[in-house]
């Protein structure tokens, strides 16, 4: 690295089902070190940056810091279940394949100006290419940070901009609250519009959902239900499918989580 002569190895793909398929890019384990090392050093400079409610791979936050945000919300928005609430739920569309390096990078330049720190996170960033200039590795840990910083473009014109109070995300999910269902068209098209020319991302069609809190809404693996939380189907069938000695402790710790005492039983 003193010699800037450091070049990242391939990586070794394969697919994961949790239960979505994913497609992994491993690192070499040399280069997982050295990306280690660089995340340590970027996340303090990026983390104070973002907005209290994001939640993917931060410290001290997490899927059920999450979920229990948003049920705090509920609770609020619905004036202790006397209001009615609706919530929308996003996806971006490919979100790891289609970061766009040239704004990832314009974004780090912002808070980062020594060259040969820039220089290697540019190494990082260039070392992996879904299509042209565009994508990020899903088995990096700094491709975590990466896409918390360019997500937090989105964040920062949710929060400002559109001025929404009560907002989640975790990584390329987020949810947005509303006692009136028919503000959501409004702030779709202007979610829409700023993600598309401000990240060069789209929504994904058909993860965008419009439902009221008596329905039931679906995040993170728990279902939200005014006076009690579910742990979603597939979640549970899964639960029960894969159920052995080695990981019965983080099963049952999921579900001190929720209303799961008959899946306790069953377990």
């Amino acid at each position: 690295m003193k010699s800037k002569t450091y070049e990242s190895l391939p990586y070794v793909d394969f697919y994961v089902h949790d239960p979505k398929r994913r497609h992994i890019h491993k690192a070499n384990i040399r280069d997982r070190i050295l990306h280690q090392a660089v995340f340590r050093i970027l996340y303090p400079i990026f983390d104070k940056g973002f907005i209290f409610d994001s939640y993917s791979c931060r410290i001290n936050k997490g899927t059920h810091a999450a979920v229990n945000r948003l049920e705090k919300f509920l609770i609020k928005a619905s004036k202790n279940n006397r209001k009615k609430v609706f919530i929308l739920k996003c996806d971006v569309s490919k979100f790891f394949d289609s970061v766009n390096h040239e704004i990832l990078k314009n974004l780090i330049k912002q808070k980062v100006q020594d060259p040969d720190s820039l220089w290697l996170v540019w190494e990082i960033i260039d070392s992996f290419k879904k299509s042209p200039g565009c994508g990020i590795p899903l088995g990096n840990v700094t491709s975590q940070l990466f896409a918390n910083i360019y997500l937090n473009e989105l964040d920062q014109f949710i929060k400002k901009d559109l001025r929404i109070k009560y907002y989640v995300r975790y990584c390329d999910d987020f949810v947005i609250l509303s006692n009136n269902k028919e503000d959501f068209p409004k702030i779709i098209n202007q979610i829409s519009e700023f993600i598309e020319f401000g990240l060069k991302l789209k929504l994904h069609p058909d993860k965008v959902f419009i439902r009221s809190y008596l329905e039931g809404i679906d995040f993170l693996g728990y279902v939200l239900r005014p006076h009690h939380r579910l742990l979603r189907t597939k979640t549970k069938r899964r639960m029960l499918k894969k159920i052995n000695e080695n990981n019965k402790s983080s099963y049952l710790g999921i579900l001190q989580h929720c209303n799961g005492y008959k899946i306790l039983k069953n377990l």
